[in-house]
């Protein structure tokens, strides 16, 4: 099929890469004419795990390629993908759907043939409506133009292997024919035994945020716990083993630490607990903000945790030479929107710290983030002379790192484990001293 992607961002990139490995033929479209001008020399302008690899292939292949000019996607495809940004608005509550809108205005009137426009940005609800009614009326006299809702369930830096083997599809159409277009389209993702939910477009809508705020409230809720072991004396990592063989919860995304971040859990959290209210939910509201409440919270707690660890070295926060290990909000992104890590570093370095960062894949997005810190993309050259290191997120590089052959670099070795991410035996042996979130004295 003939595909466009509208917003190549860290949802576009991915998806419109993923559709030419499907087989379309695809273009991809952005405003930034720098962006696009990477995108077609094969450079992937954001890190996903095998992202650059994909994008790389088939834009050698021709079957991918991108532009500015959105009047070659309304002439070239049969299939309209719309994944532009859709950021909290100026309320911190709901989302500013303004690219959606002004997408659906400058592809409508270029559309040539009839056409479905697949909404993939996470918006309120009655979105599509709106979306199907203007789309309708900017269109050329006569146009057939469907709408259907299908929203992502991307894990960064998982997107590529998210969208060609996803857990399941939704589709919110209102005709046979939007719901005939997209099991076309996905029909080499379906024909694997993917199972697709084919739903009113309201029911699509909520179905994103519910997913993303059920996962803030698990992490959110474990985060308590860890903080209950800590002042119990108890280890959080065995009860999640505990609770996480009940087949009715799951270890999946149950891993204590310093909080949810990046472009999607955060903003959905706070979208979908002003629906609760606006639906007049109360207690529904009570609980989604109880589960903000303590992922806000977070900072504060692993800098308490990181004053402890240094006051039982007689040191203090203030003038100490930290390295934080960690930028990206999570491991496999180079994505910092709302990144934990760097909100500690921050915290750090507000409180007379001398940080230094380091990063696998992040350094130059936390830089123009941050550009107050320090950052390094060598890992042992960060250690040198520190006298705490902090694990802020959990890359592999981390986890797999010699604890013996690092042991001398530090000035003290000592190591804060905010994702209860490594083998704190194995580091002990070593000579590390390490602290761990909701392990204490382990």
């Amino acid at each position: 099929m003939r595909v466009s992607v509208i917003g190549c961002g860290h949802l576009g990139i991915p998806h419109a890469a993923a559709m030419a490995e499907l087989g379309h033929d695809v273009v991809g479209v952005d405003v930034d004419q720098a962006k696009a001008a990477r995108l077609n020399a094969g450079e992937c302008p954001i890190f996903e795990t095998g992202l650059p690899e994909l994008l790389a292939k088939h834009v050698a292949s021709g079957r991918l390629r991108f532009t500015t000019d959105i009047r070659e996607a309304g002439e070239h495809a049969d299939v309209h993908f719309i994944g532009v940004g859709t950021p909290i608005d100026a309320d911190g509550r709901s989302y500013d759907t303004a690219q959606v809108y002004g997408a659906i205005r400058q592809l409508a009137p270029h559309l040539t043939r009839a056409c479905t426009i697949v909404g993939k940005s996470t918006v309120t609800v009655g979105t599509t409506a709106q979306v199907a009614a203007l789309a309708q009326r900017l269109a050329p006299a006569g146009q057939a133009v469907e709408v259907v809702w299908n929203p992502e369930f991307l894990r960064e830096g998982h997107a590529v292997e998210d969208t060609l083997r996803p857990d399941r599809l939704i589709a919110g159409v209102t005709t046979a024919e939007g719901e005939k277009a997209i099991r076309a389209v996905y029909a080499g993702i379906l024909d694997s035994g993917v199972p697709i939910f084919v739903t009113d477009p309201q029911t699509a809508e909520l179905a994103k945020g519910a997913a993303n705020t059920f996962l803030g409230l698990k992490i959110s809720y474990i985060n308590a716990v860890a903080d209950m072991c800590e002042a119990a004396g108890a280890d959080v990592s065995e009860i999640v083993d505990i609770l996480g063989i009940d087949p009715r919860i799951g270890a999946g995304g149950m891993r204590p630490g310093i909080g949810y971040g990046g472009g999607c859990l955060p903003k959905d959290v706070r979208a979908f607990t002003a629906s609760a209210r606006q639906l007049g939910a109360d207690q529904a509201a009570a609980l989604l903000l109880a589960a903000e409440r303590i992922n806000d919270n977070r900072v504060l707690v692993a800098m308490d945790l990181i004053t402890v660890a240094l006051a039982a070295e007689d040191a203090e926060v203030r003038g100490a030479r930290v390295t934080v290990w960690g930028a990206a909000f999570k491991p496999g992104t180079n994505d910092v929107r709302e990144s934990p890590a760097l909100a500690l570093a921050h915290a750090l370095q507000q409180a007379g710290a001398v940080v230094t960062v380091h990063d696998p894949q992040a350094i130059t997005t936390a830089m123009h983030r941050n550009p107050e810190l320090d950052f390094t993309d060598d890992l042992p050259g960060s250690l040198a002379d520190a006298d705490l290191v902090v694990l802020a997120t959990e890359w592999p590089e981390y986890q797999q790192a010699d604890p013996d052959a690092l042991v001398t670099l530090p000035a003290n070795p000592v190591l804060v484990d905010c994702r209860v991410a490594l083998d704190a035996e194995r580091w002990r042996l070593a000579g590390w001293r390490i602290h761990q979130l909701g392990r204490p004295g382990k």
